[in-house]
């Protein structure tokens, strides 16, 4: 009996199948897989990687281009600002209807008067007046800015240097040739001299400009420190700190170097009324203007105001724009009644006070214009707020 067969077990992975086998099977198509993509996909993710990395340090640039850009707006518009308003006041002065006369009243006075007047170009404006009396105290009352006296074999020439050295020069300058062409020396009084320790006759002018910058300074300081107080408690921390300001000046300029040797504490309300006038202007614009209120407030206390104070060169010497503003702006009003109060005790002072009172009334309401803008504009950006909260509330359910 033959023995059983072994069976075998085929590998059906291994063995070949013969076209008797395969025939009448469907022939299987491999479905794609993932590793068949994934060269395609990779290529493109390393392209825009390559991309980015290229474009990354071109944005980065210029963004920090566009950063140093804005930063350097400020001082680009400090230095335009100031070349433009010291160059523009100060590198041409030229008198315009400066305020003289000739004393004395015949019929010859008058007529050597306008023919003054009609031979200067409309550089001055010649008046007579009857008697060198009147002249003098018409220059006290700062009417004046000269007068002409022919005296026998020579000629007076009335000035004022406490009123302005430039001006009295100025007016020097336009009377001597008239006197050299009569034939008569020239002598020039001067009815209010400067003081004994502001030979320059600028002592004042400099106080200004301490007491300007003490008063812009402060605002941007009260803004930051400040901010979290009530608007009328940073109004308070204003009026205490420009009283201590006004004060500092009106020490350094009185006692220390003795350019105000009386009326000291009115010397001193009038500088406090102007430094609070400047710092409440500053509050009332930082709100809006935040990172440009210095630049802002240097424009307008420092390129407008020294140039149109009347400290270097009067209004009838400046340029016609600056001349319109040394008439209502609030340095141009100080240093007046600062001067008036000094050395001209006759002249008039209550156009400057008013003008000063009118700055500060002014920074008033704009700190409270500003604080009803700022306000309001809060209440907007949290409605706004709240609005988006409920819109995402609503597509959450």
């Amino acid at each position: 009996m033959p023995p059983p067969s072994t069976p075998v077990t085929k590998d059906l992975m291994t063995t070949t199948a013969s076209p008797r086998h395969l025939a009448g099977r469907p022939t299987a198509i491999p479905a794609p897989t993932a590793s068949s993509s994934a060269p395609v996909a990779g290529s493109r993710t390393a392209t825009t990687s390559r991309l980015l990395q290229q474009v990354t340090p071109a944005v980065s640039g210029l963004r920090t281009f566009g950063d140093i850009g804005r930063h350097l707006l400020i001082p680009l518009f400090l230095a335009t600002g100031m070349a433009l308003a010291y160059l523009g006041a100060f590198h041409q002065p030229t008198p315009h209807a400066l305020p003289t006369a000739v004393v004395g009243t015949s019929v010859e006075a008058k007529v050597f008067a306008q023919q003054l007047n009609d031979a200067s170009d409309g550089a001055l404006t010649v008046r007579t007046v009857p008697t060198a009396d009147d002249a003098r105290r018409m220059i006290r009352g700062r009417e004046l800015s000269g007068a002409y006296q022919t005296v026998g074999d020579h000629a007076v020439l009335f000035v004022s240097p406490a009123d302005s050295a430039t001006t009295a020069t100025a007016v020097t300058e336009a009377f001597a040739p008239i006197a050299y062409a009569q034939h008569q020396p020239l002598k020039v009084q001067d009815v209010v001299p400067v003081g004994s320790h502001d030979r320059s006759g600028q002592g004042l002018f400099f106080l200004l400009v301490a007491l300007s910058i003490g008063g812009y300074t402060s605002a941007i300081a009260i803004s930051a420190a400040a901010a979290h107080l009530t608007v009328l408690g940073r109004v308070g921390v204003a009026a205490a700190t420009t009283a201590v300001v006004a004060a500092l000046g009106t020490i350094v300029a009185g006692p220390v170097y003795g350019i105000i040797t009386e009326h000291h504490v009115a010397i001193w309300a009038m500088a406090w009324l102007y430094v609070a006038g400047i710092t409440l202007v500053g509050l009332g614009l930082h709100p809006i203007f935040k990172r440009w209120t210095t630049p802002l407030l240097t424009m307008l206390f420092v390129m407008l105001n020294f140039t149109s104070s009347g400290g270097v060169f009067q209004s009838q010497l400046m340029p016609r724009f600056f001349s319109a503003l040394h008439g209502f702006w609030n340095g141009a009003a100080w240093l007046e009644a600062a001067s008036s109060r000094t050395y001209f005790r006759g002249a008039d002072m209550g156009r400057p006070v008013l003008t000063l009172v009118l700055w500060a009334l002014g920074g008033l309401a704009l700190i409270a214009l500003s604080h009803t803008w700022s306000v309001h504009r809060n209440r907007v950006a949290d409605e706004d707020v709240a609005v988006s909260a409920e819109e995402e509330g609503v597509l959450a359910t």
